[in-house]
């Protein structure tokens, strides 16, 4: 059977742009374009859900040049593409706590998750001031608040539960690790892990991942 829902730590950027000696900003801005390619071959695939990390809790490390610069990518990409969301039958999701943000790019994800939320198609994921420690830590205290802890009550508070399971979680340049991406939902997921930098990543590289993806046995700890 193949993946319904992919998740991609969008890895690179910086490394893309210093390999050619360009300013870190060129390499976001490729990166998106290489966002815009895959989301409409994830549809074109048929999955379900595609989640992409963009902003984590932990990028507010970074200057403030450069995040001023990946804010304004974030309202372009959304002023130039919640047309085509909206023709293309595409559910847009924010996970993570996006209130954070600037005040007007907080409007445009509002009017944006509105203007989808009828939509019955691909579930476009964006992962916006998200952390899983933090994501799990509010879904306990709200499961908490409910009832007895288990992995169930847990799972229902998620920023995710509405979504299918996750079964493959592609990250690209070459890094093998986490960095606190879905923690929780990983859990069982296939990993899939390329050298390709982010603004080079191809529906080609994500149909590749698939098809390794249908090769491999899911055992879920059993034998």
């Amino acid at each position: 059977m193949g993946a319904r829902h992919v998740a991609i730590i969008m890895d690179g950027n910086g490394r893309w742009a210093k390999k050619r000696h360009l300013p870190r900003a060129v390499g976001h801005q490729r990166g998106v374009e290489a966002v815009r390619t895959v989301v409409r071959a994830a549809r074109d695939m048929g999955l379900d859900a595609l989640t992409l990390y963009a902003f984590s809790t932990e990028n507010w490390r970074r200057p403030e040049d450069e995040i001023a610069a990946l804010m304004g990518l974030l309202k372009r990409y959304i002023i130039a593409d919640i047309d085509e969301f909206v023709e293309n039958n595409i559910r847009l999701k924010v996970i993570g706590d996006y209130s954070a943000l600037p005040a007007d790019v907080v409007t445009l994800i509002d009017d944006a998750l509105a203007r989808t939320a009828a939509n019955t198609g691909t579930w476009l994921v964006i992962a916006l001031n998200y952390g899983a420690q933090d994501e799990i830590a509010r879904a306990a205290t709200r499961a908490a608040a409910k009832g007895p802890i288990t992995p169930a009550t847990i799972e229902a508070e998620l920023d995710t539960a509405e979504l299918p399971s996750l079964d493959l979680l592609i990250r690209t340049s070459g890094e093998v690790r986490l960095s606190n991406f879905l923690l929780w939902q990983a859990a069982y997921a296939e990993m899939w892990f390329t050298e390709v930098l982010w603004p080079d990543f191809k529906p080609e590289h994500l149909q590749e991942a698939l098809d390794a993806f249908t090769k491999r046995e899911r055992r879920y700890g059993g034998r």
